[in-house]
Formats: structure tokens, sequence, C-alpha cells
């Protein structure tokens, strides 16, 4: 029984810390009558009455000074100019990371025809191995659709050696 009672209080301990941490959160009805949730306090147009719920021990004097940080920013508009310098070095940085993302594009276009390239090569090196075994006269011989092994008559090694020419040629360039 003791164990239970250590297991319960244990994890009401741990719900009850999670409610220390709980978000503020605010409801109000808005100038067109939606209800808004979020965050933040609502704006300064909005009336106290329109304000369904608040965070506890905030007032109604929270939500004036909310908006406050939005007139600073105004005033830090004429700082514009000193910001360009910033602008710029923005625009360098993304002009760098388009031209390295060009290179590595470029890159991997280069790797893959290297890639198709050797492939081919390949593929050329094994059809003029097998038309010089057709061209040789050697008996050859296939597996047919029951498994069994049949050896190629002469139409057999003519289609064959008309198949072995095509991909020679699509593939020896």
């Amino acid at each position: 029984m003791k164990p239970t009672r250590l297991t319960l209080l244990a994890l009401t301990l741990t719900l009850a810390a999670g409610l220390g941490h709980a978000q503020a959160i605010w409801k109000w009805k808005d100038k067109d009558g939606r209800i808004q949730i979020s965050d933040r306090a609502p704006p300064n147009d909005v009336p106290a009455r329109d304000i369904l719920s608040q965070p506890a021990g905030a007032s109604s004097k929270a939500a004036a000074a909310a908006p406050a940080p939005v007139a600073d920013a105004t005033k830090a508009a004429p700082a514009a100019p000193a910001a360009s310098g910033v602008d710029s070095a923005l625009e360098k940085k993304r002009k760098q990371d388009a031209a390295d993302k060009a290179s590595q594009l470029a890159a991997a276009q280069a790797a893959d025809k290297a890639r198709v390239a050797a492939a081919k090569a390949e593929n050329c090196s094994r059809a003029r191995g097998h038309m010089a075994a057709l061209e040789s006269g050697q008996r050859m011989s296939r597996m047919n659709a029951n498994g069994e092994r049949e050896f190629l008559d002469d139409a057999a090694r003519a289609a064959e050696s008309a198949r072995t020419r095509q991909m020679m040629d699509s593939n020896c360039q």
C-alpha cells in the first residue's frame, strides 16, 4: 500500500509542477465581434468590457502597456538608414548562399553525369564481350520461362546479336 501512496504523491507533484509553467492566455472580442485568443494583451482600442479572460495578476493596465513597444518601434524608424549596412550585409550573405547552392547543384549534376557515363561504359564493355562471344560461334544457352537451359539456334543467335548491337549503339558512344 505504501508504494501506491508514494507513486500517487509523485504523480500529483509532477502535475502540480507543470501548472506553474502555464502560459498567460488572453481572450477578448475584437471590433468585429470575433473572439480572439493570444498570449499577448489585446490592443489599446479594445475596451475592458470586451476582455473575456486574462492571466491571473494581470490588469487592464497591462493591456495598455503592451502596445508601448510598437510606439517605440515607430520612433526607431528614422534610424533605418543606419540599418542599410545591415541590409547590404544580409543581401551579400543571400547572394553568397545562392552561389553556394548553385555550385552544389552543379557539382551534383556533374556527379550524376559521371555516374551515368560510368554505367554506360560498363554496359558497353559487357555488350562488346557478349557480341564477341556471339560472333565467335561458341555454343550459347539461356534459361527459358520454365527455368530450363535451352541452346541458341541460328535464329535466336541472330536476334540476340541484333539486341546486343542496339545496346552497343546506345551505350558505346
